[in-house]
């Protein structure tokens, strides 16, 4: 069972009076979940949820995204909180009673549709700290921004989307905000467990796209070809050469090809092989590096064998940078809500996250959730045995409350 907090504190005290219908909410967004920008129920009940708390609301920002501002009865600065609420094209395989039997269409196929990355978790909590502070409006000094943004896992192809999406169409804007929060779901941490990492806290995402090309002929007779298979297994091997022998080996970074697709028929040596995949660094002098070493390699490879290619180079999402200054100056609050010894600092990952994109226009603090009810086990993120409990809720909107609160009224003291 989820606990219900009744203490004299007025956080505490509004979350008790708010739990259980957050609580339902979640398992409404996680029961009923949508892909980048099309999160469109989603959406709507988070916009319902912001009007029925007085708050000044936009919607329809880059796509499905939706801005609630709270504004104090005391002056003061603004502070943004961000919560991201798109699904995965994952078939959830878990107990729960509210599990996802969601299908949609991605990428012409037909796919099972799950919160596999904790994003209903994220907006539950998002929805609670509007709940509690809303409460407290006469109190807050300052200004509460809250950004719900669609499309963290990607838009749809041929779509923009995302962070960087809702800045373009001024998400940070009328008011701007002085700094921002956020958290992320963590299936290694346990209910009441943070994860903090000051400084360089989650890699740049690159995504790169490969067309080997060659000649097709029958596969007994190899000689009359162009292989793009062989050009395309040299070249994988050739790309962890860059991050053994090319780069120093104190500079984090990883080369994955993820996709390779080529060939109709057992018999014949195709046209063309298809490679696609993500390179992950913390260093803009690294991705430079990283991207005109794939291009060597695969230039030396395929004139070697006689054959070409092509390569899309995308620069996604950068790193994920905690502010220093602003991290510690939160630690307190998150020790103080937790206890210290279940604040823990952890090392950065290779991971992404387009939380990246806000925080690199103001300070910002990415924090980690622990989400695994004690006793129990949690497949990892973007897998179909990702099990979040519900009790998280509670830890997840008290620390966000505190800090936001804690950030207000220090920024004015």
């Amino acid at each position: 069972m989820t606990s219900l907090i009744f203490g004299k504190d007025p956080i505490d005290s509004a979350i008790s009076k708010n739990l259980r219908k957050i609580i339902k909410m979640r398992h409404q967004i996680h029961q009923y979940p949508e892909l980048g920008n099309r999160e469109f129920k989603t959406s709507k009940l988070v916009a319902d949820h912001l009007l029925s708390l007085g708050l000044e609301v936009e919607t329809d920002i880059a796509y499905t995204g939706v801005v609630g501002v709270l504004k104090g009865n005391k002056p003061g600065p603004v502070i943004a909180v961000r919560a991201d609420m798109d699904a995965l094209p994952v078939t959830e395989d878990t107990d729960f009673p509210f599990k996802s039997i969601e299908r949609t269409t991605f990428l012409d196929k037909e796919v099972g549709v799950m919160h596999a990355c904790g994003h209903d978790i994220h907006t539950s909590v998002q929805l609670g700290v509007a709940s509690v502070l809303a409460s407290m409006k006469r109190s807050i000094p300052g200004t509460v921004k809250f950004i719900f943004q669609p499309a963290e896992e990607g838009a749809p192809p041929g779509e923009e989307g995302g962070a960087e999406l809702m800045l373009k169409q001024g998400v940070f804007n009328n008011p701007k905000p002085n700094a921002i929060f956020g958290l992320h779901t963590h299936a290694g941490l346990e209910v009441g467990q943070l994860g903090l990492t000051i400084g360089p806290a989650m890699a740049a995402v690159d995504h790169f796209i490969i067309t080997i090309k060659g000649k097709q002929s029958h596969g007994a007779y190899p000689h009359k070809s162009v292989d793009p298979i062989i050009m395309a297994t040299e070249a994988v091997d050739a790309f962890q050469t860059i991050r053994s022998r090319s780069l120093s080996p104190l500079e984090p970074s990883v080369v994955t090809v993820g996709i390779i697709r080529g060939g109709e028929r057992f018999n014949i040596i195709p046209e063309q092989v298809h490679m696609e995949g993500t390179v992950r660094t913390y260093n803009t002098e690294v991705q430079d590096m990283v991207e005109e070493r794939m291009n060597t390699i695969l230039e030396g490879i395929t004139h070697a064998y006689g054959g070409s290619f092509e390569l899309k180079y995308d620069r996604g999402t950068p790193a994920t940078i905690n502010d220093p200054v602003l991290s510690r100056k939160m630690i307190p609050t998150m020790e103080r809500v937790v206890g210290k010894e279940k604040l823990i600092m952890m090392d950065p990952v290779m991971g992404g996250e387009d939380f990246a994109v806000f925080a690199n226009e103001v300070p910002g603090v990415y924090f980690r959730l622990g989400v695994v009810k004690p006793g129990t086990t949690s497949g990892w993120i973007h897998t179909p045995k990702f099990r979040a409990d519900d009790s998280s809720l509670e830890v997840g909107i008290r620390v966000m409350s505190n800090m936001i609160l804690d950030y207000l009224q220090s920024s004015i003291d």
